[in-house]
């Protein structure tokens, strides 16, 4: 059985139906390229046909992109150059052929399914918050490479389409027809007939497109001279955010431009070398790898069934509390219980806020924000809590308080009510040492702020009963999290790795490094922040805490905490949260930029400051953090490396590009990550030495991954 099934039509219009055997999307494979140009061949051949309709038998994607197990498996570069030309091939015949064709979207266009439509003589969107269109091959390390790059500029303007492709932005119906994407909006149910409508007023001339007025500014922009200016500030621009280490974002604009200068054959001829060479490099393969990582997640871990939560309880009013609320709101009524009005109020305006900016993106309506903010439970009385399913508790990072508030929960509800702590580093099973029904308890860490970090720490403890488990990770996926499972213990996974992490960060400050030199060094290598403005954004407080909990219990492997954050909390450093940390921050609702303060140097001990090797410091950090996961593995903190490279990427900022701790430490090979580990531990200490599994590995030649 093909992918696509064509129906003509006795008034002469072709209908294309996209209808993958295989899955619930449609995706674009070789089979598929090659199915759909002998669909084509057909249609040119036949004299009855006048015009052709592309739609899609899935209920939510029209097309939702290329094969991504496909480009996993390309290690010649030839490969996917010959797979890009072919694309251009096919779609050159679409856009040039004298029989229209109209792509009836409804539901998810992305990639090569909007290259598809981009090659359309039209596009008809249906009017429905579902509909999505984008090119986001940049997140994978890739570019469009059916001609993406020259139709989607040419359509809606060098200054839209750039940001398009360059981030991966995608945009609703109504944006896309108001930005000339598509060419007009329709009711979701007909939409196949209103395209076939379209198709025979293309044929007969009763409908034309009509092109989009270019402001002048635009118009001005696409000069020549506005060209050059917008790209050397779009190079500006990826080249600080990216610091170079990503070469997706380069070659997209290199391709653009070679279009603009050269015409479109050059364009595309530009897609699929680049395309070629980008595919077949190490970046992309640790970003697919990471995109099909959160895509496995989202299936069950087994065949428990989850229980149904027709009403979630979150204790704490506070940052956390109301995130994990506002994700909440479109699963199940939502109560929030704080002892402090003044905190439910502010979760009340903090959960209609960011509804109302989702009906600012045209993610939901203004009634739908309503419905949903109506959900919203807020109280002082604990008696609200009795018809709960799930409680998810946020109060503050204490043992005896969770266990307080564990203790007058279960007097409450019944027992088959899921109990979940969102802690980051007590272990659950210490919270649940006197609970009446411990098999209920467990972690759901999630990471600040809730409706933005994709993460979800699910902890489990010894005692946890497994229908627990699968409801609270069924809930979290519902909640659109990416779910991994660890096993109980001091910092989990997350917290654990990254505490050596940013405790060699102090010990290198004690050492002499300079914050700011440390901070741009761990930048370099593909962090998102630096450790020493981590700190400060977690709280100087929360990190000496942290480090009071978890410093003994590794000291045995020299892992055990510096004092130095205890001392500076105690000298009323706390970071950004009072302005006054390893950095000095202008004061709330002020503009002006952080700077190093340099008090903080004193009180670390005093060493003067000198000149440390970036690139050394950057791999003393990662490879501690590195270490630590493959302990956690070795211990079974983790069940398999993939969610140890999920967790740290998507948690704490791992450089995607490197794919994850166990990804990174494969592209060393275990033989020169052991030698290197050895060397720093001549140099600086036990805490250094490679987890046994490691060792085993060099040993025998193994790999996390294998393939």
């Amino acid at each position: 059985m093909g992918a696509i099934r064509v129906t003509k039509r006795p008034d002469g219009v072709a209908v294309l139906t996209f209808d993958n055997p295989n899955g619930r999307v449609n995706i674009l494979s070789p089979e598929v390229v090659e199915e759909f140009r002998g669909v084509i061949d057909d249609i040119e051949r036949d004299p009855g046909v006048k015009a052709c309709v592309l739609v899609s038998a899935k209920p939510d994607n029209f097309i939702a992109g290329a094969d991504l197990k496909f480009f996993l498996s390309i290690r010649d570069p030839m490969v996917g150059e010959r797979f890009s030309r072919a694309g251009h091939a096919l779609l050159d015949r679409v856009a040039g052929s004298s029989k229209p064709t109209v792509a009836a979207i409804a539901g998810l266009a992305l990639g090569g399914g909007m290259e598809v439509a981009l090659a359309c003589a039209y596009r008809l969107a249906a009017d429905d918050p579902k509909v999505v269109l984008g090119l986001p091959e940049v997140q994978l390390g890739l570019l469009p490479a059916g001609g993406g790059t020259v139709r989607l500029s040419r359509l809606v303007g060098l200054p839209t389409a750039l940001p398009m492709m360059l981030t991966g932005q995608r945009v609703r119906a109504r944006k896309a027809l108001k930005m000339g994407l598509v060419d007009a909006l329709t009711s979701p149910g007909g939409i196949e007939e209103t395209a076939i409508r379209t198709a025979l007023g293309l044929v007969d001339g009763s409908i034309q497109r009509s092109e989009r007025k270019r402001p002048w500014m635009e118009r001005l922009l696409e000069s020549p001279p506005g060209r050059n200016l917008l790209f050397r500030q779009a190079r500006k621009s990826v080249l600080a955010k990216t610091r170079g280490l990503y070469p997706s974002p380069l070659s997209i604009l290199d391709c653009v431009r070679t279009g603009y200068a050269k015409g479109p054959a050059a364009g595309y001829d530009r897609e699929s070398v680049l395309f070629g060479q980008l595919v077949a490099g190490p970046e992309c393969k640790a970003l697919i790898g990471l995109f099909e990582a959160t895509t496995e997640l989202k299936k069950p871990l087994d065949a428990t069934p989850p229980r149904p939560v027709g009403r979630l309880a979150v204790l704490g009013a506070g940052f956390m509390g109301s995130g994990i609320a506002a994700v909440s709101l479109e699963l199940a009524p939502v109560v929030v219980r704080d002892l402090s009005q003044k905190a439910l109020d502010g979760c009340a305006r903090g959960v209609y806020s960011g509804l109302s900016k989702r009906v600012k993106s045209g993610a939901i309506s203004r009634f739908e924000r309503d419905r949903l903010f109506a959900r919203l439970h807020l109280t002082q009385e604990a008696e609200a809590l009795r018809r709960a399913d799930l409680v998810i508790e946020a109060v503050f990072e204490d043992l005896e308080l969770k266990r307080k508030v564990l203790a007058e929960v279960e007097a409450l509800v019944p027992a088959e009510c899921v109990f979940a702590s969102n802690t980051s580093a007590l272990p659950i099973a210490s919270i649940a040492e006197k609970a009446l029904h411990p098999e209920r308890v467990l972690g759901m860490h999630y990471f600040s702020p809730v409706p933005k970090m994709p993460l979800l720490e699910l902890v489990v403890a010894e005692k946890t009963a497994p229908w627990a488990v699968a409801t609270a990770r069924a809930f979290a996926v519902k909640q659109g999290k990416t779910a991994i499972v660890v096993e109980d213990g001091p910092g989990f996974y997350t917290t654990r790795i990254l505490s050596p992490f940013l405790n060699e960060a102090v010990l290198l400050l004690e050492e002499g490094a300079r914050m700011e030199a440390l901070d741009g060094a761990l930048k370099d290598f593909g962090y998102p922040v630096g450790p020493v403005t981590l700190l400060d954004e977690v709280g100087i407080d929360v990190g000496a805490h942290v480090a009071k909990e978890l410093g003994p219990v590794y000291a045995h492997r020299g892992l055990g905490a510096s004092d130095a954050l205890p001392r500076l909390f105690e000298a009323g450093y706390q970071g950004r949260k009072n302005g006054r940390g390893f950095y000095l921050y202008p004061p709330r609702g002020k503009k002006g930029r952080k700077r190093p303060n340099a008090e903080v140097y004193g009180l670390l001990g005093g060493a003067p400051r000198r000149p440390v090797d970036r690139k050394a410091m950057a791999e003393r950090l990662a490879l501690l953090m590195a270490n630590e996961a493959v302990h956690c593995l070795q211990e079974g903190v983790l069940s398999c490396p993939r969610d140890g490279d999920v967790g740290a990427v998507f948690g704490l900022g791992f450089p995607p590009f490197r794919g994850g701790p166990f990804r990174y430490l494969d592209a060393l090979g275990a033989r020169q990550a052991v030698d290197h580990y050895e060397a720093l531990a001549k140099l600086h200490g036990q805490r250094f030495t490679p987890a046994p599994l490691l060792a085993e590995m060099a040993k025998n030649g193994k790999k996390f991954y294998e393939g």
